[in-house]
């Protein structure tokens, strides 16, 4: 890889000693000349368009911060963050860090005993939420001793609660009356920023906390996978996201990662359907458009949009799960672009990804970025060879890394010991580099002595014209006695009994598929269990299968 491609073989993180995110997105974009330049706009379905010029968003954050030391938060207390993507989640992310507290985003979907954990779980002292959202999480949030306030952005009137619980304020009135904040905390790049909450082995949500090195550690990813445009002569490339900023894909890749490069970022709060994102990215002149392989499957097969409907659109980004083949062949067909994956986590963001410097593969995650040392270690911690199958690892000293699980030493010196995080991830590596993801340890199949990739599985009969979704299992049959089993969701002008059936679907992986691989069992679904952000629980579906034979 490096003879091949010498340009993207090595990385200098020259992380510098004294860094704080929030001042670093905002106030040194400012004295970067970009004042005027937009920052971010919200396109709300209620409250129509808002935006902040990086001007605004530096005051914005900074009289937050003011206002939280001014209520006698201090650095490294934790600001719980439950806000819909309104240009108030910026500011508040964004102040936190600026006075030294870390940020705690999460999701509005969550219920208010869920919220109420997370809260206890961080010890936080501080909600940031919406005037609409406070009534249901009330109750639960009345008992957490340790939360002293909670301000309430939006529009309307003050809630009110009775006096043993946190202190309610308005968060727009506090920060009129709030001169802004002048000198900053002198954070090192190795002190807390921001705690994200992931799924935890216990069935409660895990704390992962970041360092404000993860900044520079992210780095690789703007030129290698966003591929930003570098030429300051040229209009700021306008990224168009489709996601959430409580999820950890869209907290990087819709806030920290462009507005850190001085782009323009614009993201939707509401209701949305498919032909949403083409309006958006040609209202806006977007050049980058950055979702999920739901969105790109709905845009393809529910609107007649093609290039000529985005003249500005250059580049297009997902993550979460797989893109199938047919897919993305019918999106270069349409709109004449490549979508560029990308592979992650919450303790290191997104890390292998698909580049423009080698072609893109369907089925393979791509390239380890530049800076990122992915090795793929066995039980021994030795490297495995081309094509054998190790855990994905990365030394302890790359900057992207998170710290430490938060309150779980246990499994934090589980993860990182001899000088390495292992990803629990397990990949294989091709003759000339190209990643090729396995999935969990608990993901892969093993059956009659094979051990089976789920996402091989996927990828292979998502290309079947009848499988809009799909999900790969080992289903138990009898004692030792492991079948792959295929979960599916069918595309709409397909009903099973009349034009699709599963011996169809079974002769078809036959087909495609080593027979050890194929799909033996077949299961019709309307949807899948997922998590708050979308993400399929697999583990929840091997137990309906049981549960229902």
């Amino acid at each position: 890889m490096t003879k091949k491609f010498p340009q993207i073989a090595e990385w200098d993180w020259s992380v510098p000693a004294q860094l704080n995110i929030g001042v670093a997105c905002t106030d040194e974009q400012v004295q970067k000349g970009r004042g005027k330049q937009l920052a971010m706009i919200v396109e709300d379905d209620e409250l129509g368009t808002s935006q902040y010029t990086y001007q605004q968003l530096a005051d914005a954050s900074s009289r937050f911060a003011a206002a939280l030391l001014d209520l006698g938060i201090r650095p490294q207390d934790r600001i719980l963050i439950r806000l819909p993507n309104a240009l108030s989640y910026p500011t508040a992310f964004f102040g936190s860090m600026k006075m030294g507290a870390v940020a705690v985003p999460t999701s509005t979907l969550l219920a208010g005993s869920e919220v109420q954990y997370l809260a206890n779980d961080s010890g936080a002292r501080l909600l940031v939420t919406d005037k609409s959202m406070w009534a249901d999480m009330a109750q639960d949030l009345s008992s957490c001793a340790q939360l002293d306030y909670v301000l309430l952005s939006g529009e309307g009137n003050m809630p009110t609660l009775a006096s043993s619980g946190p202190q309610l304020l308005d968060m727009n009135e506090l920060m009129q009356k709030t001169q802004p904040l002048t000198e900053f905390a002198n954070s090192s790049s190795d002190d807390a920023a921001y705690l994200v909450y992931t799924s935890g082995t216990t069935g409660f949500p895990k704390g992962v906390l970041h360092a404000h090195r993860t900044l520079y550690g992210r780095l690789p990813a703007s030129e290698y996978w966003f591929q930003f445009t570098q030429d300051e002569k040229e209009r700021p490339d306008r990224i168009l996201h489709s996601g959430k900023f409580n999820w950890t894909y869209v907290l990087g890749s819709a806030l920290m990662d462009p507005l850190f490069q001085g782009k323009t970022v614009i993201v939707h709060e509401g209701v949305n359907d498919a032909t949403l994102w083409p309006r958006l990215i040609k209202q806006h002149d977007c050049t980058i458009f950055i979702g999920v392989p739901t969105i790109y499957r709905q845009i393809i097969q529910k609107t007649a949009f093609s290039v000529e409907d985005v003249p500005s659109l250059r580049h297009c980004m997902s993550a979460g799960e797989h893109l199938s083949d047919e897919m993305l062949q019918a999106w270069k067909k349409r709109f004449g672009l490549e979508v560029y994956e990308a592979i992650g986590m919450s303790e290191i963001s997104y890390y292998i990804s698909q580049n423009k410097y080698h072609p893109i593969r369907p089925g393979s995650a791509g390239f380890p970025q530049p800076g990122h040392d992915v090795h793929l270690l066995d039980e021994s911690l030795e490297e495995v060879g081309v094509e054998q199958e190790g855990m994905i690892c990365l030394p302890e000293s790359d900057p992207g890394l998170f710290i430490r699980y938060w309150n779980k030493e246990a499994e934090t010196a589980e993860a990182r010991h001899d000088g390495w995080f292992f990803t629990g991830d397990f990949a294989r590596r091709d003759a000339e580099g190209y990643i090729w993801f396995l999935g969990r340890r608990d993901d892969i199949i093993n059956t009659f002595g094979y051990r089976v990739s789920p996402h091989e599985v996927e990828r292979v009969m998502k290309t079947h014209p009848a499988v809009a979704n799909c999900v790969a299992l080992g289903e138990d049959v009898g004692p030792e006695k492991t079948l792959v089993s295929l979960c599916v969701i069918l595309f709409p002008d397909y009903v099973v009994g009349k034009n699709i059936d599963a011996p169809s679907l079974i002769e078809f992986g036959a087909k495609h598929l080593a027979k050890y691989k194929a799909p033996k069992i077949i299961h019709f679904m309307e949807d899948f269990p997922r998590t708050k952000n979308g993400k399929i629980l697999r583990n929840q579906l091997v137990t309906m299968i049981g549960s229902a034979e």
